[in-house]
């Protein structure tokens, strides 16, 4: 795969450009790519959940925590720079395949980081029971869209305080508490954010492809329906698991 970089130096860029941006490689290249990505505090709700019953507005308000929704399915995350961000955008018509293959693939690249890491699920991967990496898909025509989380020193408090999903799916999951469930690499290891960052595009990726300034401004216009008021509050949706 090859490793997307982008041409403009610019101050931290808020989540939802990354997610325009892997929109944008998924329409217009047929490339098999891949990015890696940090943003400040963020929460990400999933394309179907309801935002009441998954976040702490005020206390995200009063953090400065922004709050956006993406187009793939799956469960709401919390991200800050202590959370790698990774995409792949590859395109093949196997898409249970071809997602199962990339979790496969992540939790080996862990393991040779010197984790027990493990799938666990359809999403998720595990050290020691607890979940360090989840992962959503969707898709547009044959092409597909992977994009994952890995827990290196997230700030697992303002996590927990954040991210307030009903009772009952803890329940479901065994446990009491989001912080119970997840961890932190840096739990099991000590972990620098940035040196795990050069080994994840170490192992996936074996070029390089450089977006140019039109093409930032094409994804910036992509943007525009990410930020849409109605899309964040889930009045409106697209994409394909």
């Amino acid at each position: 795969m090859k490793l997307v970089r982008f041409s403009e130096a610019a101050a931290p860029r808020p989540l939802v450009f990354f997610l325009s941006a892997e929109e944008y490689l998924a329409r217009m290249c047929d490339e098999e790519l891949f990015m890696v990505w940090r943003v400040p505090p963020t929460v990400i709700l999933g394309r179907n959940q309801v935002m009441e019953a998954e976040v702490d507005m005020p206390y995200c308000r009063q953090e400065g925590i922004e709050v956006f929704r993406r187009k793939s399915g799956g469960g709401c995350v919390y991200a800050d720079p202590g959370n790698i961000m990774v995409s792949a955008v590859a395109g093949g018509n196997d898409k249970p395949a071809l997602f199962a293959r990339f979790i496969s693939g992540f939790a080996h690249f862990l393991r040779n980081q010197g984790f027990d890491a493990w799938p666990d699920g359809r999403n998720d991967i595990i050290v020691s029971g607890r979940k360090v990496s989840g992962s959503a898909f969707y898709s547009i025509g044959r092409r597909n869209i992977i994009h994952a989380t890995l827990l290196c020193n997230v700030d697992l408090e303002k996590m927990q305080r954040a991210i307030t999903p009903p009772a009952e799916k803890l329940l479901r999951k065994g446990v009491a508490s989001v912080r119970q469930r997840v961890a932190n690499l840096s739990d099991f290891a000590p972990v620098d954010t940035d040196a795990m960052e050069r080994a994840v595009t170490g192992a996936f990726c074996d070029g390089e492809r450089t977006f140019s300034v039109q093409e930032i401004r094409a994804v910036e216009k992509i943007m525009e329906g990410y930020l849409d008021e109605k899309f964040i509050a889930g009045h409106r949706s697209s994409g394909k698991d």
